[in-house]
């Protein structure tokens, strides 16, 4: 039986849920890296970036090659790039509005005084 389309988005997103995954994605915005050029802006054990490179190409969303003894990873295709761009788009939208906020609660609290 397939999965419904529905399912099959939440498990995509959920494979996004990590840090890690997000910020490689992020960085290979950029065009391919090596892994040891990941692994200097991620700051993170080889072997969780490891893991994390892992399930990103197991999922189809970054290809991997190697250049001698060099692997170098990058976005599988340009949807991903758009897919981010717009994550950050509709976070500073939600961030906005909570300034917004912040600030019309910052403002009843001095005319409440």
């Amino acid at each position: 039986m397939p999965v419904p389309l529905h399912q099959a988005k939440a498990e995509f997103f959920r494979m996004l849920g990590h840090p890690v995954r997000i910020r490689v994605l992020e960085l290979l915005q950029g065009g391919p890296m090596p892994v040891r050029d990941l692994l200097a802006a991620i700051e993170v054990e080889p072997s969780s970036l490891s893991q994390q490179l892992a399930v990103l190409r197991r999922s189809g969303i970054v290809t991997s090659a190697r250049e001698g003894s060099t692997v170098v990873y990058e976005l599988a295709g340009g949807d991903v790039a758009e897919l981010m761009r717009a994550a950050r788009r509709i976070l500073t939208e939600m961030l906005a509005g909570q300034s917004e906020l912040l600030a019309e609660l910052r403002g009843a609290e001095v005319s409440a005084r």
